[in-house]
């Protein structure tokens, strides 16, 4: 008896991103930081927690070809950056088909009025505070997750 095997459908990025994150426990991060000392301890705490892989890019640019190549679940992201700022960043993350499906939490020290709804406008899904707070980001992510299944 001969098993045939049938390849799926073409999937959009979106649909293959949420059939892993159900198939999966593991959520893949892209954090995009110029901050060494951020990325270490940010990528070490989400890692420590089991149920997440922690890519990282030190600048919009690089961040947005790793976005292409390794499509992560979700992206973290500095606003104040070299090369290309995280502002540049998300409007080329979203104006990409490859990566416009990808959700955005836009990190900023500057907590100014206006910043949040800029960082929404430009088309980041969340906007959150430097210096982090850990758990607050964590529940971020899993809600932002969790409202795009």
């Amino acid at each position: 008896m001969k098993v045939c095997t049938v390849k799926p459908a073409l999937m959009t990025e979106q649909a293959r991103r949420q059939q892993r994150s159900r198939s999966s426990a593991v959520v893949k991060v892209l954090y995009i930081e110029d901050n060494d000392d951020d990325v270490y301890m940010i990528k070490m705490r989400l890692e420590l927690l089991g149920n997440f892989e922690v890519l990282t890019a030190e600048d919009g640019e690089k961040g947005c070809a790793v976005a292409a190549a390794e499509q992560p679940d979700i992206v973290l992201m500095d606003l104040e950056m070299p090369v290309v700022d995280g502002w540049e960043a998300a409007r080329r993350l979203k104006g990409n088909l490859q990566t416009q499906d990808i959700p955005i939490i836009a990190l900023s020290a500057h907590a100014l009025a206006g910043e949040r709804e800029k960082a929404i406008a430009t088309g980041c899904e969340e906007f959150d505070t430097k210096p982090i707070e850990f758990d607050r980001l964590v529940a971020t992510v899993r809600r932002v997750l969790d409202g795009r299944k």
